[in-house]
C-alpha cells in the first residue's frame, strides 16, 4: 500500500507490515533522496524488510536512515539486524532518553518489572521478558545519533523535524516530514493509542505527558498521520495505520477521550486489593468495560494505571 505518491517534489511514504504474534506492527519507508525506515519491528520483521523493499524497487543497501520513534521491543528489536543489512552504514536515530533500550536488552526487563512487577508474578514476568528480548531484539548497539525536541534531520534535502511526544515512553518522539507542497507527514509510533490495539487498552507510562503530547500532535495539524499499530476507535474497530487529516484528528480526539475515561474511573474507584487478576484495579476495569487479560505480554493495562496518582 502506497499512501503518499511522489509528485511536485513530494516524497512517497510506504507502510510495511511487520507482524509479531497477535500484534500487527508497521514500519514505514520514507522514499526520499536518502531512504529512511521509521521503526523496525522485531528481529523477524527486519529479516523480511529487504524483500519488502525489493517489491518497491528499492534496496536495503541504499537505506541511509533508521529512525526510531521510541525504545520498545516492537519498534527497536530489528534495529541492529537492519543496520547490519545496510552494510552498517545507516544512521540509527533515537532520542537520548530512550537510547538505553537500544543499548541494553536488560533495560526492557527492568522496565517491565518497574511498571508491572507489583501486580503480577514478578519472577515469571522476569523469566518471560528475559526470553522475549533474546528472541525479539536482534542485538545491542550505540545509536549513531541521539536527538531531542526541535532538532532537524536532513535526509538528502528532505527536512524531518523531531517533536518530543513523551507519555507512552519518556523519550518517545514524532518525526515530522515537511513536504514540498506544504503538507506534513507525521510518524508518531505509539504516542496516540485510541482505545487500544490488540490488547484493548491504551498504553502509556505517564498519563499527564501522554495527554499533553496528544494535544501537541493535534496542534501540528498533520496532513497524514502514521501509527505504529492499527489502534481501535470507540466502536472497537481497528483503524488503518495511515490516516488522512480528518481521520488523524478524530483518532487524536478519541485518544484524549479514552484517557479522560481512564482518569475519571480511577478518581471514582481508587485502587483496592482484591482476588481479581485485575487487582488492585478490578472496579476500574469493570467501569471501563475492559475484559482482556491484564497479564498478557505485552499488555498495557497495569502499565497505564500504574502511572496515575493512587490512593490506597
Amino acid at each position: 500500500m502506497t499512501v503518499r505518491q511522489a509528485h511536485d517534489g513530494a516524497v512517497a511514504v510506504h507502510p510495511i507490515a511487520a507482524p509479531w504474534g497477535r500484534f500487527a506492527l508497521f514500519s514505514f519507508l520514507i522514499d526520499g533522496p536518502e531512504l529512511a525506515i521509521v521503526d523496525t519491528g522485531v528481529t523477524a520483521s527486519a529479516a523480511g524488510l529487504p524483500a519488502e523493499l525489493e517489491k518497491l524497487g528499492r534496496r536495503i543497501e541504499d537505506v541511509k536512515w533508521i529512525l526510531l520513534t521510541h525504545g520498545h521491543i516492537d519498534h527497536v528489536g530489528g534495529a541492529v539486524a537492519l543496520w547490519e543489512a545496510t552494510g552498517r552504514q545507516a544512521e540509527v536515530v533515537i532520542s537520548e532518553v530512550d537510547a538505553h533500550f537500544l543499548r541494553s536488552r536488560r533495560s526492557h526487563v527492568d522496565e517491565a518489572l518497574s511498571l508491572r512487577g507489583e501486580y503480577v508474578d514478578a519472577a515469571a514476568l522476569e523469566a518471560k521478558k528475559s526470553a522475549e528480548v533474546l528472541d525479539a531484539i536482534s542485538g545491542e548497539m550505540e545509536p549513531s545519533l541521539t536527538v531531542g525536541d526541535g532538532e532537524v534531520l536532513d535526509l538528502g534535502g528532505v527536512r524531518v523535524r523531531v517533536v518530543a511526544v513523551p507519555g507512552h515512553t519518556a523519550g518517545a518522539v514524532a518525526y515530522v516530514l515537511d513536504q514540498a507542497d506544504g503538507s506534513t507527514d507525521v510518524f508518531i509510533g505509539d504516542a496516540a493509542q485510541g482505545y487500544g490495539a490488540a490488547s484493548g487498552f491504551p498504553g502509556y507510562e505517564d498519563p499527564d505527558a501522554y495527554r499533553a503530547s496528544l494535544q501537541r500532535v493535534l496542534d501540528l495539524e498533520p496532513t497524514r498521520l502514521y501509527l505504529g499499530h492499527p489502534y481501535r476507535d470507540s466502536s472497537g474497530a481497528p483503524r488503518p495505520v495511515a490516516l488522512d487529516a480528518a481521520d488523524a484528528a478524530q483518532h487524536l480526539r478519541d485518544s484524549l477521550a479514552r484517557e479522560t475515561d481512564v482518569r475519571a474511573a480511577l478518581a471514582e474507584y481508587p485502587p483496592r486489593p482484591s482476588a481479581s487478576p485485575y487487582s488492585p484495579f478490578e472496579v476500574v476495569a469493570e467501569a471501563l468495560g475492559y475484559t482482556g487479560d491484564p497479564t498478557l505480554e505485552p499488555s498495557p493495562f497495569f502499565t497505564s494505571l500504574h502511572g496515575y496518582p493512587q490512593e490506597h
